[in-house]
């Protein structure tokens, strides 16, 4: 029913669901690169040679206008009457990241982690935001140029949530060995949960134990970076295809899309405050030398 019905654009529900959710690539074929086209959208598709050209310009665009924002704020800084963009700077700052961190990471002082936060829920924050700009404003403005599809909201791309999540990741690895040095991270893949008996006859089954705790411990440092990528993606993915789907209703999408719109800036803001909360949380526990677990 769904395929066969017109969703006011020129093509089916079908067609016009999937258009928006085709990413602008390029990827390597043979000895050269070639762009997915209109005519054939899939043929990147199984490439590991493949750009979300899309996403990753978004990504960078805003980027920086985070880092001229920021500087714009730092370089007419007052301590007199600020004005409104200061004003927000320092709330951001403030009140959500430093105490953020401040309450939350436990480890000696570093001089990483606020300006790693400050950027994971200011850069989030804006590529959520494009989530709020109409499904096929942008997109028809790039079919005018010649370009066949546009995703311009990065983070419901699995790509871009996974990039950042995966830098975290690295990061975790990177202080875990730099502070508890290698012996003491593989400890807490081996000693921990269950602490494998060091004497008696019950030596017989400390590899069994040391090889429980390995198979646990690596299942679920392993999700880390999963969830972490997987949530933000998921609850973007989700709100714009809704978005999507309230835009196959042409013109009477108004009185859906406020609403939606209104509702969706709670799940951004959200999103972003959860992927640097839990970036806070792994880095803190990277840098904790207690043996506790």
């Amino acid at each position: 029913m769904a395929e066969e019905a017109s969703s006011g654009h020129g093509e089916t529900a079908g067609e016009y669901i999937q258009h928006h959710l085709t990413n602008l690539q390029v990827c390597h074929i043979e000895g050269q690169w070639v762009w997915n086209t209109a005519e054939n959208p899939g043929v990147c598709k199984g490439n590991f040679w493949t750009l979300n050209v899309d996403s990753m310009s978004v990504s960078i665009v805003l980027g920086l206008v985070f880092c001229y924002l920021f500087r714009r704020v730092a370089k007419t800084f007052t301590t007199g009457r600020p004005g409104k963009l200061q004003a927000a700077a320092e709330v951001v700052v403030e009140s959500l990241v430093d105490g953020s961190v401040r309450g939350t990471f436990q480890g000696p002082s570093s001089r990483l982690v606020a300006p790693l936060a400050l950027t994971m829920v200011a850069w989030i924050t804006l590529m959520n935001c494009m989530d709020l700009i109409p499904v096929d404003f942008l997109p028809y403005l790039a079919g005018k140029v010649g370009v066949p599809f546009l995703k311009i909201v990065p983070t419901t791309d699995v790509n871009v949530t996974f990039g950042m999540s995966i830098s975290v990741f690295l990061l975790t690895i990177f202080y875990s060995i730099k502070i508890k040095g290698p012996i003491g991270f593989g400890k807490e893949f081996t000693f921990h949960p269950i602490s494998p008996p060091t004497k008696g006859i019950a030596l017989i089954g400390a590899p069994l134990v040391i090889v429980f705790n390995l198979v646990l411990e690596l299942v679920s440092f392993i999700a880390k970076p999963l969830s972490l990528s997987l949530r933000l993606f998921g609850n973007m993915y989700a709100g714009e295809l809704i978005f999507i789907l309230i835009g196959l209703l042409g013109v009477w999408q108004l009185p859906l899309y406020l609403p939606w719109a209104i509702f969706h800036i709670l799940v951004i803001a959200l999103q972003a405050y959860i992927f640097m909360m839990l970036t806070i949380v792994y880095l803190s526990q990277a840098h904790d030398t207690g043996e506790a677990h």
